[in-house]
């Protein structure tokens, strides 16, 4: 898709004079030679490592009745040794697909073994410190492979640490547990960043904003709801400020803080909603929706296809919830509707007066200042 794109650009800037052909040539195969962002046969190979680990987790789960310990174990650890060994020769190979798919069934084949070893000697611990344990070796094989792959494994398995603490727990906060999913985070953006596993990073924003959530649920206070919506509109507001080195890290996160901040200020307005629900509280909160959706769109609307559409709908909802709390007169939903559009129409205008001026170039705008 994007290729096209650049194909059709290339070709506009040739025919404009503005680019010579062998330039945009030269270009277009600079751009094929990059590997490809997307391979089917890295999913295909991916998804048939995490089948063959399902399988070997299940058939650890029989627990081989016949087969004695001793060899149960050894198959494990042989196992897990040569799946890394052979992932090892493939990377001096060359052979990514394949190096992954062996390094996923690796880290899974670690989870089977840690429960094939507690089924056994009926070790003492619980579900909970196997994730942990499971999440660490993950990370360190991803750290020593260098392995996308073994990256998303990590995040998946970080989600699957928090639904044990769920499972366990439910809403009630115990110990230092419920940090554990901010940590795993972390960890998982960190070995993003050093592995390449780009889109692995909504695994942890995902995780960060479902803990949010569940902390709302626990606490059930309209002083969360409110930090949610004022600490994520900040965080949003940071993601736009052309300073260093915030605008550095953004940039090289690409557009993904930009949208999870603004999706944790939109949830916070909304569970403020659930509990102001009537009279002027309802209105003002009405109307500080609206405002962060056209602030969304003015700052990152046009580079940050996610948060337009997030900011698109939040308006369109709020407009339609507002319309329907206020429908019993006619004249009080026009006038809202009459205040909201002029004020986005002169928002429009500011905009659209601010992307000419941009648009024009500094040379420009001083040749228009030595005119005047």
């Amino acid at each position: 898709m994007y290729r096209g794109r650049l194909g059709r650009d290339l070709s506009l800037w040739v025919e404009k004079g503005l680019l010579e052909e062998e330039t945009a040539k030269t270009l277009l195969a600079e751009y094929d030679t990059r590997p490809a962002s997307f391979s089917l046969g890295r999913v295909l190979m991916g998804l048939a490592a995490v089948l063959l680990g399902a399988a070997l987790l299940l058939l650890v789960a029989s627990n081989w009745e016949y087969i004695p310990r001793l060899v149960r174990v050894g198959l494990m650890l042989a196992l897990i040794w040569a799946v890394h060994i052979g992932a090892a020769l493939l990377l001096m190979r060359g052979a990514l697909a394949t190096a992954g798919g062996l390094l996923i069934v690796g880290t899974l084949s670690f989870g089977g073994a840690i429960s094939l070893i507690g089924q056994m000697y009926h070790l003492s611990g619980d579900e909970q410190t196997v994730m942990y344990l499971w999440f660490a070796v993950a990370t360190v094989s991803a750290i020593l492979f260098r392995s996308a792959a073994v990256t998303v494994v990590a995040g998946f398995l970080s989600w699957a640490s928090f639904a044990v603490y769920l499972e366990n727990f439910d809403t009630r906060w115990v110990g230092s547990g419920p940090y554990a999913p901010l940590v795993m985070a972390a960890v998982v953006i960190g070995l993003v960043r050093f592995t390449g596993a780009d889109r692995a990073r909504h695994l942890a924003y995902l995780l960060v904003v479902g803990w949010l959530a569940w902390l709302y649920v626990l606490t059930d206070e309209i002083s969360v709801a409110i930090a949610f919506a004022v600490l994520g509109m900040v965080a949003f507001l940071l993601t736009a400020l052309p300073v260093r080195p915030i605008s550095t890290l953004v940039r090289s996160a690409g557009a993904a803080p930009a949208f999870y901040s603004f999706l944790v200020a939109i949830m916070g307005l909304f569970l403020l909603h659930t509990e102001m629900d009537e009279g002027g509280r309802m209105v003002v909160i009405g109307l500080l929706t609206l405002a962060a959706a056209v602030v969304g769109i003015v700052l990152h609307g046009r580079d940050n296809g996610a948060v337009r559409y997030l900011a698109y709908g939040a308006f369109a909802a709020e407009m339609l919830y507002l319309a329907s709390v206020t429908v019993g007169t006619i004249l009080g939903t026009s006038s809202l509707f009459l205040f909201s559009g002029l004020v986005v129409a002169a928002v429009a205008w500011v905009v659209i007066r601010l992307e000419r001026r941009f648009a024009a170039g500094p040379a420009t705008v001083e040749a228009g200042e030595e005119r005047a």
